[in-house]
């Protein structure tokens, strides 16, 4: 049998276009045939292959650009092109069009055509050939749940243009629709439209009718015309409304201190009752490295495929022995009890009856073709990850640079560490089974969600831990000498240090960014919609160097230095003094009033200009200064320990971390002393320079870095992504979220247009999430009461209010704000549970501060807010579930 290919896609010199043919559904590592193909005029491009076949075959395909071996470019895949070949036809010619990402291509998701409008996966079937056949095919997601696309057109064959007599078209994939047809019985030119019927009524294709010519066809050969895009107007863009909530927060009857897969189970019925659509949660990533509180932030893993043992539902496993069984349910009611989690507790709990049930039934299920399979998927990850755990419990820590032995990754060392023959293999056992249990009990939480009409979205972390396992594993892709953060903003004045590594983009790329497309592949498995944290560290990461402690002496990476010489094209000469901590007199009564006295007696040396100081070589770093006050916690103790970082960050330039001869204004320079201290035509100098290097000088190249990265893992599944693009956002990336019609984030408090003081939720746009607080803020009540003149602001413009807006926003203020974000037109309106239930004066929180799950400007906080009621009581509060269906179905979500 032959193939030919033929696609029209206008090149440059150097250029070249290929064919990638292989086994419908195929696994990463199976074999895919490459066809190059080639070209008379730079833009009509052709090739052939001739393929053995017995039997009928699915195949697939998608086509790249290239130059030389390097990928310039692939097509969309998230619908994979796919072909049913039949032996009995001895030719297919493949009439294609460059498949770029679709318009509404959100509605080609899971989750819209596995939940929202869930339509039945179709198996491909062959289509009937005849000795001269015509295949049409086309993609559109228009047709609903139990609806078919048709050809209606002018010929008798195609129906006379009577709907009831159009042809109907068979789904293979989702929206992709083929009709086979006789090319002998037609009259050409074939004059057509796609149509939907919709019980009496008939949705016809907007735009002219098409026109096909007569193929040039020879008896035995099929012709494919794809790529067929019609458009369809839709009078009700689909809107949703949903709950956030950490997995660790729920709370049940029955539960062991901390919330659980099984947990989310009875949330989706909490939903289901509310006509909510969406539950979102935080990562569920295992963090652990300590076993202490300090691993209760879900954003720092281990592994970015493993899930945290603290979310399995151990009342699934097999039933204990009665003493044991006494002993788990005493410390378990206990635990349950507590108004916050007791986060060590609850792990402690949960893994030694992990161990138990492993010693019950570990075998059996190790044993089973469900794990086996389980095992096959995930083998690339799974048993570094488990050696790991059993080095790190072995040797009391996750810094593999310090184990005894192992410290060095190397797969053969793996694959005798987790042999049968291997005396730790009892351990590395032990890992699998926790997370196949794991597994297992998720997708049967995504399983009831998706058919209750609920799409589960997750949270895929921007960082790694720097101790964790692909760190250990895959070294070469992490900056490990580097750590990630966030410039100053909203959250915090001296910026985020998240300590995570930085990405090594360059090596990444080289492989087509296959690390990250096997994590979203792998989330793809349990979620059929997410948000990328921090999106903007796929433009630009803020790298801060491993001395400093607070994010003020960081640059973005990759990023544009400037030289001595371009530095001083703006009218300021260059100085080396700029590098180094600017420390006056009056800093220094300013930082710290009586103690600056002791300050300079024991901290700093005199400069070598007259009446300014350095800092003592014991002190120069705040890695040394965190160091010299560790394990000090009097005010004292802080007050100097904060006054001395302030001092090691007052600069105005940093070194760019990979050439020393180039130079970033630091951020936030303009309100620090070390500005101050210049004159007025160095102050307007350096001014022009930090406002062309933060806003102007790199959005061109930012947006050109996010386009080497996004694409590629936003279309590797069929997710629906969603953006967190808080923070200090480059004026590129609006453009390109719209781009690759991923959803933004809106917040009413944090607008994005300069100059607002609040957003407009009414004018939000369609493609984002809209929401009154995150994770990383006070609640929507807490908010209310930190700024009393803000509020008032609010009050009188945003609710129009008139007079003193009230010290506490009671519940009617709540749900006016609420239904702000569900009349909005954005296409989610996500709101966190503590947001939900601040319009009910019983059920909320006494103080709001209680409800509040992270405070980013304290990088040791202590992740444990729980809900206040159990699940089922929140199930029983008819009134209030009444009140949040109103509104939702008010709202028409």
């Amino acid at each position: 049998m032959k193939l030919s290919f033929h696609l029209r896609y206008k090149t440059v010199w150097g250029e070249t276009l290929h064919a990638v043919l292989y086994r419908a559904h195929a696994t990463a590592s199976e074999r895919k045939i490459n066809i190059p193909l080639s070209t008379q005029d730079g833009e009509n491009w052709s090739g052939e292959i001739q393929i053995l076949l017995k039997q009928p075959a699915e195949l697939a395909y998608h086509y790249e650009l290239r130059r030389g071996a390097r990928v310039l470019r692939r097509e969309w895949q998230s619908v994979p092109r796919s072909l049913y070949a039949d032996p009995a036809a001895g030719h297919y010619l493949l009439q294609d069009q460059w498949r770029a990402l679709p318009e509404e291509s959100w509605l080609y998701s899971s989750a819209v055509t596995d939940v929202f409008r869930r339509r039945e996966a179709h198996l491909a079937s062959p289509l009937k050939l005849f000795t001269r056949t015509l295949i049409l095919r086309a993609q559109t997601p228009r047709p609903g749940p139990g609806q078919t696309l048709f050809v209606c057109g002018g010929a008798p064959e195609l129906g006379g243009w009577d709907p009831q007599k159009a042809l109907p078209m068979s789904e293979g994939e989702f929206n992709e629709w083929s009709l086979s047809l006789d090319a002998d019985a037609l009259s050409y030119p074939l004059e057509y439209k796609f149509i939907i019927r919709v019980k009496d009524e008939t949705l016809w294709e907007e735009g002219p009718n098409r026109l096909l010519y007569a193929p040039e066809i020879k008896n035995g050969e099929v012709w494919v015309q794809d790529d067929l895009r019609p458009r369809f107007t839709d009078p009700a863009p689909l809107r949703a409304a949903g709950a956030v909530i950490p997995v660790f927060s729920l709370r049940s009857e029955d539960g062991w201190g901390a919330g659980d897969f099984g947990d989310l189970e009875k949330l989706t019925d909490w939903a289901v009752r509310t006509g909510q659509r969406v539950i979102q949660i935080l990562p569920i990533n295992d963090t652990t490295l300590t076993r202490t509180w300090q691993d209760s932030y879900p954003y720092n893993a281990v592994s970015v495929y493993a899930f945290h043992p603290l979310y399995a539902d151990v009342r699934r496993l097999p039933a204990a022995d009665a003493k044991t069984a006494k002993r788990f349910e005493a410390e378990r009611k206990k635990l349950n009890a507590l108004p916050q989690i007791d986060y060590e507790a609850a792990l402690r709990l949960k893994l030694e009856r992990l161990q138990h049930a492993f010693a019950q039934e570990g075998k059996r299920v190790l044993a089973s073709p469900e794990f086996r399979r389980f095992y096959l998927e995930n083998e690339h990850w799974l048993p570094a990850y488990a050696m790991f755990c059993v080095l790190r419990d072995r040797y009391q820590t996750a810094d593999f640079s310090a184990w005894p032995q192992h410290s060095f990754f190397s797969r053969g060392e793996m694959a005798n560490f987790c042999a049968p023959y291997s005396p730790d293999y009892d351990e590395v056992c032990f890992w699998y089974y926790v997370q196949y249990i794991l597994h297992a009990q998720l997708l049967a939480a995504v399983k009831r969600a998706r058919e209750k009409g609920i799409i589960l979205k997750g949270d895929i972390p921007i960082g790694i831990s720097p101790h964790s396992v692909e760190a250990w594993t895959e070294k070469e892709l992490f900056c490990l000498d580097a750590q990630a953060g966030a410039p100053p903003d909203d959250f915090s004045a001296t910026g985020q240090n998240w300590g995570f590594p930085t990405y090594n983009w360059d090596v990444m790329a080289r492989d087509g960014y296959r690390w990250w497309v096997r994590r979203f592949t792998h989330m793809a498995r349990y979620f059929d919609a997410y948000r990328i944290d921090h999106v903007l560290g796929f433009f630009r990461i803020w790298e801060i160097p491993s001395h400093s402690v607070q994010g003020l002496l960081g640059q973005f990476s990759p990023a544009l230095p400037m030289d001595a010489q371009e530095i001083e094209s703006f009218g300021l000469p260059f100085k080396p003094e700029y590098l180094r901590p600017y420390i006056s007199e009056q800093i220094l009564f300013e930082k710290f009033g009586d103690l600056a006295k002791e300050v300079k007696k024991h901290y700093l040396a005199p400069a070598a200009q007259q009446g300014l100081y350095d800092l003592l070589p014991s002190y120069d770093t705040q890695r040394k200064i965190q160091a010299a006050f560790a394990g000090k916690t009097d005010e004292k103790s802080l007050h100097l320990q904060n006054g001395l970082y302030a001092l090691a960050s007052n600069v105005l330039f940093v070194p760019d971390r990979k050439d020393a001869s180039k130079y970033h204004p630091r951020i936030s320079a303009l309100s620090d002393a070390a500005f101050r201290a210049l004159s007025q035509p160095e102050k307007e100098a350096f001014t022009r320079l930090y406002n062309e290097y933060f806003f102007r000088r790199h959005n061109q190249f930012w947006k050109d870095e996010a386009m080497k990265k996004l694409p590629a893992l936003t279309q590797a599944t069929r997710l629906l992504a969603c953006a967190e693009d808080l923070g200090m956002i480059p004026d590129c990336v609006p453009d390109v979220l719209k781009e690759l019609q991923m959803l933004s984030l809106e917040i009413q408090r944090m607008p994005k247009r300069l100059g607002d003081t609040f957003a407009d939720a009414a004018h939000y746009p369609y493609l984002s999430v809209a929401t009154p607080s995150t994770h990383d803020m006070s609640v929507l009540r807490g908010w209310w009461k930190e700024t009393p003149a803000l509020t008032r602001r609010f009050w009188n413009e945003v609710l129009g209010s008139l007079g003193e807006a009230p010290a506490e926003a009671d519940g009617k203020t709540c749900e006016k704000i609420l239904n702000q974000h569900l009349q909005s037109p954005a296409m989610l309106a996500l709101i966190s549970f503590q947001d939900w239930t601040s319009m009910d004066e019983k059920l909320r929180a006494k103080d709001p501060e209680a409800e509040r799950i992270n405070v980013p400007a304290n990088p040791r906080h202590y992740w444990r807010y729980r809900m206040p009621m159990t699940l089922e009581k929140l199930l029983q509060e008819d009134a209030f579930n009444a009140k949040i269906r109103g509104m939702i179905e008010n709202a028409k979500r």
